[in-house]
């Protein structure tokens, strides 16, 4: 989407933020900030080159889901008052209140053109709105299977941070709404800009909206801190088929000890570990993503589809087909997130 006139003739970024009952602190504070600094020289705060204003139904306070109230709220002003409107969702439970004028006001702003950025379980709001008919929207993984059961006919994407749609962007929320602060304020501003606001805020670069999020494949608590590392490297690196070799080497020991130290820890060695990891990550990607089977064989890093085909058959008694087919039926359940949980002494 191109921007708008003013802003190629030096005008402020204006963002308008709809915060909903019991919203979710870390997304705001992540893309507000980003807007902070780089709107002024340093860390002076000053809303020169970008504005923003928090907005609540009724203009109270808006009390997050941790507690922490931001003011000052005003009442839901002019849609035209803002470059982007971003509605920052709550905590969803099956008594969720419905918001009904922050709904009414989001309609108002998509009839007149305003892009609409919907974080975290903001997207919620814009489903309930009506306006993600025939739309994929972003979802973070934690919220994939809730918006699934409440809303069928919508399609969800939980292996990226964030979808731009033109008038609608979808952002998964967390961390990765400093990325979508960071690609807007380079989009109007630049990226000298953006940059300003990430490095203060130590992050790197901003991740683009295609970034994989992380997926959820936990653990129990470890004490032994070389596995641990050896772990974090294994996570980072679950599209390749890392050697032991090279793994031993980058958490600083030799092969032998960190196999010891793997089957003390957790009973099994390092290898058949990493690969159960790899297995993990492909089963929630038939369930939660479209790839195909051979793309996800590719993206857990087996040499070929029957090799990954193999392994998953033995590891879980179905073929990565039978599963995709099954998460694609209405009566079949999705697989549920804790039995990507792998524990301490869990594989036999």
């Amino acid at each position: 989407m191109p921007s708008r006139p003013d802003l190629a003739h030096g005008e402020p970024l204006s963002v308008g933020f709809v915060l909903l009952h019991r919203f979710t602190l870390l997304p705001f504070a992540a893309f507000v900030d980003c807007l902070r600094l780089a709107a002024d020289e340093g860390d002076r705060s000053r809303q020169l080159r970008c504005h923003w204003t928090f907005m609540t139904s009724n203009g109270q306070n808006a009390t997050s889901s941790c507690g922490a109230a931001i003011t000052p709220c005003v009442p839901l002003q002019d849609p035209g008052d803002f470059d982007y409107i971003v509605v920052i969702g709550g905590v969803q439970d099956e008594r969720n209140r419905v918001d009904s004028e922050a709904l009414a006001y989001l309609r108002r702003a998509a009839s007149e053109k305003v892009p609409l950025v919907g974080v975290c379980t903001g997207v919620f709001a814009l489903i309930q709105a009506g306006l993600m008919s025939g739309r994929r929207c972003c979802i973070s993984w934690y919220h994939h299977r809730d918006l699934t059961r409440r809303f069928p006919s919508i399609e969800p994407v939980a292996d990226r941070l964030f979808i731009d749609d033109g008038d609608i962007i979808t952002c998964a929320g967390g961390a990765s709404s400093a990325d979508l602060a960071a690609y807007l304020i380079e989009r109007h501003m630049g990226k000298a800009w953006a940059m300003k606001s990430l490095h203060i805020m130590l992050i790197d670069e901003a991740r683009p909206g295609n970034y994989a999020q992380p997926q959820p494949v936990v653990f129990g608590k470890i004490e032994d801190r070389l596995v641990r590392r050896a772990i974090t490297l294994l996570e980072q690196h679950l599209g390749e088929s890392m050697s032991m070799d090279r793994l031993a080497e980058r958490v600083g020991t030799s092969r032998r000890h960190l196999e010891r130290r793997f089957r003390e820890t957790l009973g099994v060695s390092p290898q058949k570990f990493a690969r159960e990891l790899r297995l993990r990550y492909g089963l929630w990607l038939l369930h939660y993503t479209g790839k195909s089977v051979t793309e996800i064989g590719e993206r857990c890093g087996f040499a070929d589809t029957a090799h990954f085909s193999r392994h998953f058959r033995s590891a879980f008694g179905m073929s990565p087909s039978d599963v995709r087919k099954r998460s694609g039926d209405s009566d079949g359940a999705p697989v549920d997130p804790h039995f990507l949980h792998i524990h301490d002494k869990a594989f036999s």
